[in-house]
């Protein structure tokens, strides 16, 4: 393993019979550090943390406190331990481990920002999540870090442009740059039109997003999203993936086997 490969994987809270799906691609992926967005404390993302952690990965899932709110999770075939503290607010949708590699560790970040609509109550609970993330969040001018997640926010410069985003949100994709972190999509496909969301009405938008320290820039080999999870005929899930690979070797990797289907029933006994 040359490289430090990570993929961010919305999973719109799968039922059952889609995460068995979702556990069956996301097995056969070959990046070891995967980043799931959008997990609840459902049946479908019990299924995937109990097939992955029962075939030797590390899984950091904080579940969400209470019914219909949303997480994160990290899944590791790299040897993880206990990452950044954890945020003040929502910290179920900023889910941190830190990997080793070569030329040291690194910090992964996952994160679910939750979405709104035009209703006060949820304008200030994005409000105060992104807030939380500026306030708490290291700076990308110091250490070997990586964000990545579903933001649901867009770039200044998106296009199109909708008018229902506000000030504070791009504020947030602005914190970034201010504090030292490189948008790794961006910076290697300058000029892209890429969605990683398509609304009904045909409308994209790039809401998944990574970001890397500054320190990690010049490593940078590849960011690419993956839309046939979104677009194909399984239809896997409703966002693109995003894959980054970072030109840092990894020193850890724990000998996981391939997480088993759901067994079939057993039979009857007379």
């Amino acid at each position: 393993m040359t490289t430090l490969d990570v993929l961010t994987f919305n999973l719109n809270n799968p039922g059952r019979e889609r995460a068995e799906r979702q556990l069956e691609y996301l097995a056969t992926r070959p990046e070891p550090v995967l980043v799931l967005t959008e997990t609840a404390d459902s049946v479908g993302c019990d299924l995937l943390e109990t097939k992955f952690r029962a075939a030797g990965y590390e899984v950091v899932f904080p579940r969400p406190p209470v019914r219909g709110e949303r997480g994160a999770m990290i899944v590791s075939r790299l040897a993880a331990r206990s990452g950044l503290p954890g945020l003040s607010y929502l910290p179920h949708r900023a889910v941190s481990v830190t990997v080793d590699t070569e030329e040291g560790p690194v910090d992964i970040v996952g994160l679910y920002v939750p979405s709104r609509d035009a209703s006060p109550a949820k304008t200030e609970r994005k409000t105060r999540f992104l807030d939380a993330c500026s306030a708490e969040l290291p700076s990308g001018a110091v250490g070997a870090r990586l964000i990545l997640g579903d933001f649901n926010v867009l770039e200044p410069t998106h296009i199109p442009r909708y008018r229902f985003f506000k000030p504070f949100e791009y504020r947030f994709y602005g914190w970034f740059a201010e504090t030292g972190y490189v948008d790794a999509f961006r910076t290697l496909h300058p000029d892209a039109l890429e969605y990683s969301w398509v609304g009904r009405t045909g409308d994209g938008y790039r809401y998944d997003h990574a970001h890397v320290s500054a320190r990690l820039a010049t490593r940078l080999r590849c960011c690419s999203y993956i839309h046939e999870v979104r677009t194909g005929p399984d239809r896997l899930t409703d966002h693109s993936a995003l894959s980054l690979s970072l030109a840092l070797r990894p020193v850890e990797p724990r000998p996981v086997t391939v997480p088993a289907r759901a067994a079939e029933a057993a039979p009857a006994l007379f």
